[in-house]
């Protein structure tokens, strides 16, 4: 079955050189399209590449998570420090009291 592109026999010259041109340029690509499948070595380094940059935004990313949350931490720490010195007394006295109870009975 013919090419539907290929000029028939009655064709000018003009008609007969765009075709070969074509032919040409489809040629190119394909022959192109077959080297970039077959460089093995460049593929695997594009693909290095790529996880290169995907490792670097996620690392970005987990940077800036950690230092808005230690940002986050340390305002509630700072604005609850009564309630944390409240409860490390309460803490400490109910210890106390258990060791000193333990001490008696014993």
């Amino acid at each position: 079955m013919p090419d539907e592109r290929e000029p028939g026999p009655d064709a000018s010259i003009d008609d007969i050189q765009a075709d070969i041109e074509a032919t040409r340029a489809e040629l190119a690509d394909t022959v192109s399209a077959l080297a970039d499948k077959a460089d093995v070595k460049g593929r695997a380094q594009d693909k290095v590449a790529e996880t290169r940059e995907r490792v670097a935004e996620s690392v970005q990313d987990t940077k800036e998570t950690v230092v808005r949350t230690t940002h986050q931490a340390t305002e509630t720490v700072t604005q609850n420090r009564g309630a944390s010195i409240g409860a490390v007394v309460a803490i400490a006295a109910v210890v106390g009291l258990v060791v000193w109870l333990r001490r008696r009975n014993a």
